[in-house]
């Protein structure tokens, strides 16, 4: 019984330390490019869109398609930098302890 109190409380430690890391994330901007900078994208820690900054060297119509795929390229390496960040505070917060794959908390 003792050793269920203990796990219970260690369980309650990490619910508080998780929503901790859910709210920093949440405050956090993750910023992705592409192009060499010519296409930028912020995006918060739980995903959505901030922000989309384009050169204006880019709006030539003829270059249009390109453009979107920049677009697509700067959200996606943002993405990629935010799972990155997530699993690192995931890490902070579990303390290592491997969780088995596929469980994405908090997320």
């Amino acid at each position: 019984m003792k050793n269920l109190a203990s796990l219970m409380k260690q369980a309650s430690q990490m619910q508080a330390k998780m929503e901790s890391m859910q709210s920093t994330l949440e405050g956090m901007s993750i910023e992705g490019s592409s192009g060499a900078g010519m296409v930028t994208v912020v995006l918060s820690g739980k995903g959505d869109m901030r922000s989309i900054r384009i050169d204006p060297k880019l709006a030539d119509p003829e270059e249009m398609e390109m453009l979107q795929d920049l677009i697509m390229a700067a959200c996606a390496d943002a993405r990629r930098k935010l799972d990155e960040k997530a699993s690192e505070e995931m890490q902070k917060v579990t303390g290592g302890l491997n969780l088995p794959p596929g469980l994405k908390l908090p997320f």
